[in-house]
């Protein structure tokens, strides 16, 4: 069993550096491209930012359907890995024509770039939720979840933070070689995806889960709604996780704009986010030490205050590295802590629901993520797509062009209205969220007596 779940440690965990970095691409750059690389007009940018609004919208409440779909798959390779695979591969088809510049315009461009950013989502919801949803079926031990999805938590962060710290640098390379920026994106695009696809084999051909579940019944498409709504915690921790989202990708997402329109330095920002990445990775890597001396409620209320703290010193620092960077570090050090942590609620609202309504469904419930995230960016999206045209940035020709009101609203819209979603969803877990060890072990100790998980 020992072998297994460490063989299951790194598998797994490997297998999110390219999806990752295939997400953060789309869910950070993609805006940028489409402004400063492809110069959209006004006119068009403000039909882009409705189309992936209402993309996001509709492929998050697409989840929870994707989690009955892959609950109800019964195959050779079990029901997570056929989707896992599915998903991969279409959806780093549909990267690449996101970054392909088809020398299309009006009309044309926007029915084009809106079906393909439709089937991108669908794509990668079909991976999302069946590589996250396979989590809890690699372990039961509270402890051994947190280390290997603070494992999984450590590559996709390596994956994110590699897009981030790369992008500028390498496209700017690339565009000296192929000649132009647009190709330069599509270059990029195209490594990228090859990453995620040798990250996913290793995952598809390297975990295996534990076979200890009781086998479940199919679930009914109308069971849907009762199968979410019932689980009170896990309804609490998506409102929560939603909220945080919110904050955490309208954040990321201006990152690139502010180095570049407020900073004056455009180059400065790989060197931030590789500052930023690092810590974050150091927080993930140090989490379970943490873990070890303080309980949940504790770390996330430690982390919080770090947010709190980071945001104001950011938002009120003069354009001096020293203090943008400490501002950032704290930032994304009590981030890394809270994006853990919910994984963490999330997976026990599964034993949870299998307690309290007599049945398991991991991927439905795992389905919640990719909706928080999709719901999250499509929030945020809205906020930097209003924000970057009613701000003056996607019409200014230089940085000077940008009025100090202009860069006002783009930092308020970066740091300010982030903190008050941030906030907002801790106040729903302190008040709401319920499952400690003491009652997650009652809980296994119930679902043991029921014969519902065999010792």
């Amino acid at each position: 069993m020992k072998s297994i779940t460490k063989r299951n440690h790194y598998t797994y965990g490997l297998g999110t550096v390219g999806r990752d970095m295939t997400y953060a691409l789309i869910s950070m750059y993609l805006m940028f491209y489409l402004t400063d690389v492809l110069e959209l007009p006004n006119k068009t940018l403000w039909w882009v930012t409705f189309i992936i609004l209402m993309a996001r919208v509709f492929d998050a409440l697409n989840d929870p359907v994707m989690g009955v779909v892959v609950d109800n798959t019964r195959s050779r390779f079990g029901k997570f890995k056929p989707w896992i695979a599915i998903g991969a591969l279409s959806s780093g088809v549909f990267t690449v024509l996101l970054f392909t510049d088809f020398g299309l315009s009006g009309t044309a461009f926007l029915l084009l770039f809106a079906l393909i950013y439709l089937l991108w989502g669908i794509s990668f919801t079909a991976n999302d939720i069946s590589y996250w949803s396979m989590l809890p079926s690699l372990t039961t031990d509270q402890k051994e979840r947190e280390k290997i999805g603070a494992f999984a938590r450590i590559c996709a962060n390596v994956g994110l933070f590699t897009v981030v710290a790369g992008i500028v640098p390498i496209t700017t390379a690339l565009s000296d070689s192929t000649g132009s920026m647009e190709k330069a994106y599509l270059v990029f695009a195209i490594m990228i995806v090859a990453v995620m696809w040798i990250g996913q084999s290793i995952t598809l051909f390297g975990v295996k889960e534990l076979d200890v579940f009781k086998v479940q019944p199919a679930t009914k498409l109308k069971e849907l709604v009762s199968i979410i709504f019932k689980n009170d915690q896990l309804l609490y921790t998506a409102i929560a996780m939603v909220l945080f989202m919110i904050g955490y990708i309208t954040t990321t997402s201006f990152g690139l704009y502010f180095f570049k329109y407020a900073y004056g330095d455009e180059g400065m920002y790989s060197i931030f986010a590789l500052i930023l990445g690092v810590s974050q990775l150091v927080a993930l890597i140090v989490f379970p030490l943490f873990s070890k001396k303080y309980n949940r409620k504790q770390l996330y209320r430690g982390a919080t205050f770090l947010v709190v703290v980071g945001y104001v010193i950011f938002f009120f620092a003069p354009m001096n590295m020293l203090y943008i960077g400490a501002g950032g570090i704290l930032i994304f050090l009590g981030q890394a802590f809270i994006q853990l942590l919910m994984l963490m609620f999330l997976a026990d609202t599964i034993e949870y629901g299998q307690w309290k309504l007599g049945k398991r469904n991991e991927s439905i419930t795992f389905s919640i993520q990719p909706f928080i995230n999709k719901m999250g960016g499509a929030v945020g999206s809205g906020i930097v797509g209003a924000t970057i045209i009613l701000s003056g940035i996607n019409d200014a020709v230089t940085p000077e062009d940008v009025t100090t009101g202009g860069l006002l609203m783009m930092k308020v819209a970066m740091l300010l209205l982030p903190l008050v979603f941030i906030l907002a969803g801790y106040m729903i877990y302190k008040f709401k969220y319920r499952i400690d060890a003491k009652m997650y072990a009652q809980i296994l100790s119930d679902l043991k007596a029921r014969g519902d998980i065999s010792e």
